[in-house]
């Protein structure tokens, strides 16, 4: 049997740093963030989310947060660190000074750890579902069961970089807890 690693990357500003999470900031002060990178920066891709953005993220994480509890996660951050799955190549563009971390997906207690195939926001959007009614939309998965879906589909990056085919560009990894993350600060 081979054994391969799976690696999840982080990717961020070179100037801000890494797993600076807006989420752990209130709602407001998110805003201003959010304001001033469409003010100073305006062609990276924070610069293009929407007003309400901070209130959708919100919901969302609260959606994310239940569900993975529902399935015996362990979360331990009120709110998770994004990563994804392998290497995105839209991901690292999306910063001006943009860089990555990359940490062995063996490094985390996958008990802390949930994916959505795709980005959270549409996988869950009833937008989005009524589009196509793919089976992996609607759904936070597992360490075990995010495999299954990779096995069936493959990396989203693999097949839809561009977005041609649909929202889902990168698997999301949402990190419920900052002991490894810590390590890479």
């Amino acid at each position: 049997m081979v054994v391969i690693t799976i690696y999840l990357y982080h990717y961020f500003d070179k100037t801000i740093g890494p797993f600076v999470n807006l989420s752990d900031i209130p709602i407001e002060e998110a805003k201003a963030v959010l304001d001033a990178i469409k003010e100073s920066k305006p062609n990276v891709q924070c610069a293009k989310r929407h007003p309400q953005y901070m209130e959708d993220r919100s919901y969302y994480e609260e959606l994310l947060r239940s569900e993975f509890a529902k399935k015996g996660g362990i979360i331990i951050r009120k709110s998770p660190h994004y990563m994804v799955v392998e290497h995105s190549p839209w991901l690292s563009t999306w910063f001006e000074n943009s860089s990555f971390i990359k940490i062995p997906l063996e490094e985390f207690d996958l008990r802390t750890i949930s994916f959505t195939y795709g980005d959270s926001h549409p996988t869950f959007s009833p937008r989005v579902n009524k589009m196509d009614g793919k089976e992996y939309r609607k759904k936070l998965y597992t360490y075990e069961e995010i495999l299954r879906i990779i096995e069936k589909y493959g990396l989203p990056q693999d097949w839809n970089d561009d977005g041609q085919y649909g929202p889902e560009r990168y698997i999301e990894a949402h990190i419920w807890c900052d002991e490894t993350i810590n390590k890479y600060c």
